[in-house]
C-alpha cells in the first residue's frame, strides 16, 4: 500500500485587489447618492445600502474563495453560504502557464493557469496570487515527481485528416 506524505505548498485567496473596480464603482455610486440625497431628497438616503451590500457581497465572495496547493493536488473551495470544493490531482496537470497582467504585476501578483486532463476541471486558474512564478515552479516540480512515482505518461492523439 502506498503511503502519502501530502503537505501544503501554498494556501490562500485571490487578492481583494481584483475587486478594485467594484469597490470604486460602489464608492462613486454612494457618493452620488449622498450628494443627491443632500441636494434633492434627504429621505432617500436609505438607498445607500445598495452599493454597501454589493461591495460587502463581493468582499465576502472573494474572502471565502480559497486555493489549497499541496504536493499531491490543487483544490479550490468557494461559496459564502453553500460551499463547493473542486480539486485536480497534480499528475493530471498537462501544462502550466504564468500570466502577469500589468495591473496585477504592479502589486506583485499573477495568475497561474493549469491545463489538465481532468474531465470536470480541464482548466484551473489560480487568480491574483502572490509570487506566482515560484508557485508555478513548485507545482511543476510536484507534477513531474508524481508522474514518475505513478508511472504516468501523457499521450496526445492528433485527429486524423
Amino acid at each position: 500500500m502506498e503511503t502519502t506524505n501530502e503537505t501544503v505548498v501554498w494556501e490562500g485567496s485571490p487578492s481583494q485587489l481584483t475587486n478594485f473596480g467594484t469597490y470604486l464603482a460602489c464608492a462613486l455610486v454612494a457618493a452620488a447618492i449622498v450628494v443627491a440625497g443632500v441636494l434633492i431628497a434627504p429621505d432617500a438616503l436609505w438607498v445607500l445600502f445598495v452599493p454597501v451590500i454589493v461591495a460587502l457581497w463581493r468582499y465576502l465572495t472573494l474572502k471565502f474563495f480559497r486555493y489549497r496547493v499541496t504536493t499531491e493536488r490543487v483544490g479550490l473551495t468557494r461559496g459564502v453560504f453553500s460551499k463547493r470544493t473542486d480539486s485536480i490531482e497534480l499528475y493530471r496537470v498537462k501544462d502550466t502557464t504564468l500570466i502577469e497582467p500589468f495591473f496585477l504585476r504592479m502589486f506583485g501578483l499573477s495568475d497561474v493557469v493549469l491545463n489538465s486532463s481532468d474531465r470536470t476541471t480541464p482548466l484551473l486558474v489560480l487568480h491574483a496570487v502572490p509570487n506566482g512564478l515560484a508557485l508555478r515552479e513548485q507545482i511543476r516540480a510536484n507534477v513531474e515527481r508524481l508522474r514518475v512515482q505513478k508511472s504516468v505518461r501523457e499521450v496526445d492523439f492528433a485527429p486524423e485528416r
